[in-house]
């Protein structure tokens, strides 16, 4: 089955094949993942590349964080894809975006304050779990309703960090 998968704004096809091979825009590549029981973390093993996941679902999209990097994920198998561009594409969030932690850790840096505008991808929080340094990025243009977190600060898993409305 093909899907299409945008990743902070940039669309990717995917392409899933029998005995875990998976094609992504063109290029073949061998793919085994492994669920690490129900934290959200995978194992995956690309072309012999062993990489570590953690993802966590939230509002009809991903995120995911890869190598300390968040990105926002949205799949769609190819049906559902092409009937939303026939209605004229995907539609811009609108409403208010909250940005949770995505583990426990201690927040490093905090890039934006309230009334700030931002852009979708933007840098918002510098969060450090397990000695690695973590990016929370914008899930969308807007302003920085409210900032509830300072740096120096501990948080815990889903905790608040920043809200981002209209």
């Amino acid at each position: 089955m093909k899907y299409i998968t945008t990743v902070d704004s940039q669309e990717f096809a995917i392409e899933l094949k029998p005995d875990n091979q998976i094609v992504i825009n063109g290029e073949h590549y061998t793919l085994d993942v492994e669920r690490m029981a129900e934290s959200g973390v995978y194992s995956l093993l690309i072309n012999n590349r062993s990489i570590q996941a953690l993802v966590e679902e939230r509002d009809k999209q991903y995120e995911v964080q890869i190598l300390g990097e968040m990105y926002q994920v949205q799949v769609q198998d190819e049906r559902a894809y092409r009937l939303a561009q026939a209605r004229g594409g995907l539609a811009e969030s609108a409403g208010e975006a909250t940005i949770k932690s995505p583990m426990p850790g201690i927040i490093l840096k905090v890039l934006v304050e309230d009334g700030q505008k931002v852009a979708k991808g933007e840098k918002v929080i510098i969060l450090e779990s397990m000695k690695m340094e973590n990016e929370l990025r914008s899930p969308r243009d807007g302003v920085v309703h409210h900032v509830s977190v300072s740096a120096g600060a501990g948080v815990e898993k889903g905790q608040m960090l920043v809200t981002i409305g209209d």
